[in-house]
This record gives C-alpha cells, sequence and structure tokens, in this order.
C-alpha cells in the first residue's frame, strides 16, 4: 500500500490513544516534529512524530477532498440574491491543500450548505471581488452598493451580503446611506469561526439571513450569532451595530438600539419592537459617491492638536473625532499648547467639517454639559448624538459625495436609516 500523504484519510496509534481523520498539510507556521490531522468534528490536533506508533490509510480514502455534489435550487422556491465580497462564510475547504476557496455558483453555495436550497433560490452569486474585510476601503463600497442596487430591481425578495467581520459594521452603514428608499430586506453577514472548524457559525448566520431577507423588513440589517451557542441569531440596524470581540460568535451587538428581530435557523422571527421600515413596492435611488478625505481620529489624554494640522495640509475634506465622555478634547489643561481649541478653529476655518463622537459608544454626545463640550461647539464642531463613531465616519464620507457643503451638517444631523436615536431606551444598554 502506498504511503498515506496529504488529503488522505488515516489511522494513527500512539502509545496513549488512536485518532483518524484526514492529513492534512503542514503549516508554515509549524515544526517539523508534528503532523496535523484533521478529526471528523472539524477541529485540527497536532501530534507529536515521536508519540506515534503507526500510521496508515483507511482503504480508498486516497487523495479524500470535500465531496462534489451539486444541489439544485428547488422550483417555486422564492429567490434571493448573494453579493460575495470575501470573508470566510461563503468559503469552502479544500482538504487536499489545507486552504480555503470562494464559492463562485449558487450551485456550490447550496452544495456546501444544502439546508438554504430546502428554502430559497440562489441562482448565482455576484462577486465584485474578493478582499479581506480589511482592506475594503471607501471605493469598495460603492462597487458593493452598485452590485446589491442591480439586484434589488430583480426578481429577488432581498439580497444577501457576505464580507468579512472586521469592517462589516463599516459596509453596513456604507449600505444604509448609498441606498435611498430601500424597498427590500439587506442583510450583511460574516463568519466569526472558519469553515473547517466544527464551531463554524457560518451556516447558522446565511439560515438566518435567508429568512431575514423574506420578511417584510426592508432595512440594511447585520445578521449574525444572539449568543455563543447555535440558539438563534439577531438582525441589528445596520448603522447601529459593531464588533465588540475579537473571536466570539455573537461578537456584533447593537449599540443604544435594540436588535430589529431575533431569527431562528428554522424560520421563526420574534420582532423586538423597534421600529424599521416595511417591504414596498417602490423604487430605491442608488446615492454612491463618497469623498475619501475624511479621517476618524480618537481623543487620549497626551493627544497633540497638531495631528489636525495633518488634515488641513492633505486638503481632507472632513474629520469625526470619537472624543472622551460627552464629546470632549483638551480645552483647558495646564500647559496652554495642548489646547485643542485653536486648532479646531483653525481647521473649521479651512473648511473642513469636524463631526463629534463619543468613543464611550453609549449614551449620546452634548456640548451643554461641561464648559468644553461649549467652547469645542463655539469653535464650529458639530455634536452629532448619539451616532456611532465608525457609523459617523462613514456617513460623512457619503454626505460629501453627494451633497453641497452648505448642506453637509443638516444632512449630517438629519436621521438618515436610524443612525440617531432621540430617545435612548434603558434596556438597549449592554443588549
Amino acid at each position: 500500500m502506498a504511503q498515506p500523504g496529504i488529503g488522505d484519510k488515516v489511522k494513527i496509534k500512539t502509545r496513549k490513544a488512536s485518532y483518524e481523520g484526514i492529513l492534512m498539510p503542514r503549516s508554515e507556521l509549524s515544526d517539523k516534529e508534528h503532523i496535523v490531522l484533521k478529526l471528523d468534528s472539524g477541529y485540527n490536533i497536532g501530534i507529536s512524530k515521536q508519540d506515534i506508533s503507526k500510521i496508515e490509510q483507511v482503504p480508498e480514502s486516497r487523495k479524500t477532498r470535500a465531496p462534489k455534489v451539486i444541489v439544485k435550487a428547488g422550483k417555486g422556491l422564492p429567490k434571493i440574491s448573494v453579493v460575495s465580497t470575501g470573508g470566510t462564510i461563503t468559503s469552502k475547504v479544500d482538504y487536499k491543500t489545507g486552504g480555503v476557496s470562494p464559492f463562485k455558483t449558487g450551485e456550490e453555495l447550496l452544495a456546501g450548505m444544502p439546508k438554504l436550497a430546502e428554502i430559497v433560490q440562489i441562482n448565482d452569486i455576484k462577486q465584485p471581488f474578493s478582499l479581506l474585510s480589511e482592506d475594503i476601503s471607501h471605493k469598495d463600497w460603492s462597487k458593493i452598493a452598485k452590485e446589491v442596487y442591480s439586484e434589488l430591481k430583480k426578481d429577488t425578495e432581498g439580497v444577501i451580503v457576505t464580507h468579512g467581520t472586521d469592517t462589516l459594521h463599516y459596509t453596513s452603514a456604507a449600505l444604509s446611506f448609498m441606498i435611498e428608499g430601500l424597498n427590500k430586506p439587506i442583510a450583511v453577514v460574516g463568519a466569526q469561526r472558519s469553515a473547517d472548524r466544527g464551531s463554524f457559525d457560518g451556516l447558522m448566520n446565511m439560515l438566518c439571513a435567508t429568512h431575514y431577507c423574506l420578511s417584510d423588513i426592508a432595512e440594511v440589517a447585520i445578521v449574525m450569532h444572539a449568543g455563543s451557542s447555535d440558539e438563534y441569531c439577531i438582525a441589528s440596524q445596520g448603522t447601529k451595530v459593531r464588533k465588540m470581540h475579537t473571536s466570539r460568535r455573537d461578537a456584533f451587538r447593537p449599540i443604544n438600539d435594540e436588535p430589529i428581530v431575533k431569527i431562528w435557523p428554522d424560520g421563526n422571527l420574534v420582532m423586538t419592537g423597534t421600529q424599521y421600515n416595511e417591504r414596498s413596492s417602490g423604487n430605491p435611488k442608488l446615492l454612491d459617491k463618497v469623498e475619501e478625505r475624511v479621517a476618524l481620529i480618537h481623543s487620549y489624554p497626551g493627544a497633540r492638536p497638531e495631528i489636525l494640522e495633518h488634515y488641513i495640509d492633505k486638503k481632507y475634506k472632513g474629520i469625526i473625532i470619537a472624543g472622551t465622555g460627552f464629546g470632549h478634547v483638551a480645552t483647558q489643561p495646564l500647559d496652554k499648547k495642548e489646547s485643542w481649541l485653536k486648532a479646531v478653529t483653525n481647521t473649521v476655518d479651512s473648511g473642513i467639517f469636524v463631526g463629534m463622537t463619543s468613543q464611550a459608544l453609549y449614551g449620546t454626545t452634548d456640548s451643554m454639559i461641561y464648559s468644553a463640550g461649549r467652547l469645542l461647539k463655539n469653535a464650529g464642531v458639530t455634536y452629532l448624538k448619539d451616532m456611532l463613531p465608525e457609523t459617523a465616519y462613514v456617513k460623512l464620507a457619503w454626505a460629501l459625495g453627494n451633497f453641497k457643503r452648505s448642506e453637509l451638517e443638516e444632512k449630517m444631523l438629519e436621521n438618515i436609516s436610524g443612525e440617531i436615536n432621540e430617545r435612548i431606551q434603558p434596556g438597549s444598554f449592554l443588549y
């Protein structure tokens, strides 16, 4: 019998136990003294070569890899569209190479997630690009918005946008502003765990996103796990949600808001009482222009006001400050050189819009509570109420791209897509 190779299913015996799984390629980070085995559970284990007493190939398993299955979409089922931008959620594992590659067709996606085929038809997957989410920027938001807008005009119940999780909430905010008068659901969805792990959350997230797209809710929402278990998902307003943990499956939490709806993978939907726009027969409008010369900066003890000079020199059009507390930066320090007042005034006088948010995230900004706020407001800073810093950053880039400078303050203070709450419900804190 030939020696086992990468992709083979093997049985390994050690002095203490035996293991069966798929022989994986060596990672560039691993050492030469261990081999990696993928168990049936989906998890990988490393086994020291010194502990191995016997390794044998399981018969007829040569070059084992993910089965090639074609799953046809059921006729008569509702249609939804999928726009894929990358990320692990729509990727399949190649057990020969150990790598992952994206699904390229609707049939491939349904084969990888066959439960979807029982609910909807997915005829094709649109892929404007495939990028890690940290590599996605302003122009890419426009590409996604154009693709989604095109799908909304087709015979489809809704659109799922798959995306890496690190900047998922930036893209959900961008879509919320770029598609005006939304008439169908848009679910933005990702996965915190990769498809080769037993704790893969992508399937349940996709199931929940699919059910969201069949609802009467016409909002852009992030649909992800509600808890660490596989019980149900929550759909959170695309402008009021944030990634709050690096690895937990329930990392995406609504901020200053409650979810729109709780969604179980079997299709059960429970509304929370949060207001939302309903599905309609209207025609949405695409406003996808964006100004790239916008910055998001954080205030911190000792932050130097000359930071703002850089943005003046580079001819930036707008700055969002994530200030402390109600929206503050240093205004009255012992060392007068550390005050931001003069620098802020110069920035505003140069024509740059300066908006204030709070790095506290929960609660609202207010220029009238402390003298620092009043001084900054008098210097020309616009206080953006309870808008999240990331949402404000995206909204400012969008507003600068689509409206006149004279309209900017009014547009930034207008509640366009649920980004501003005039009244924050107590139950929304740490939901």
